[in-house]
């Protein structure tokens, strides 16, 4: 395709807590103006098998509802058969179905997202002093 775009940024976390959810909009938001891509899509990825991407109010009640859901959902030391190698199945199967993965549109410079939609890493296996997220964005200028 002639005219498109790739820029990434690489975008590093540290979780404090076992279970937490970090909000990483601004990052992703500064990756998209650096871009300097007009129209196109934003990818934001972790490319950890014990995290996972999500879209949602940064609100504090909202925030501790979204991790019970997710311990109540994959609890820890339900007898899942990987726990017998790492005593983290849970955070596995939460990556697994919750997704490691969010894709964004950008119009006119600016990354789209609802009014009430931060962007947030979902640590399920922490607390970890490096998590690596990327975000990609692809598109025209």
């Amino acid at each position: 395709m002639s005219g498109v775009e790739f820029y990434y940024r690489e975008i590093t976390v540290r979780t404090e807590r076992l279970y937490q959810l970090v909000d990483i909009t601004r990052e992703v938001e500064r990756a998209v103006e650096e871009s300097g891509v007009r129209n196109g899509l934003c990818l934001v990825y972790a490319p950890h098998a014990t995290a996972a991407i999500v879209a949602n109010e940064h609100e504090s009640g909202l925030m501790e509802d979204i991790l019970r859901s997710i311990q109540s959902n994959y609890p820890r030391r339900a007898g899942w058969k990987h726990d017998l190698i790492d005593d983290n199945a849970a955070a596995h199967l939460g990556s697994a179905f919750i997704g490691a993965d969010r894709v964004f549109p950008v119009i006119n410079g600016r990354l789209i997202r609802g009014t009430w939609q931060n962007i947030f890493l979902v640590e399920m296996d922490g607390p970890r002093h490096r998590r690596r997220l990327l975000v990609c964005v692809l598109g025209q200028k």
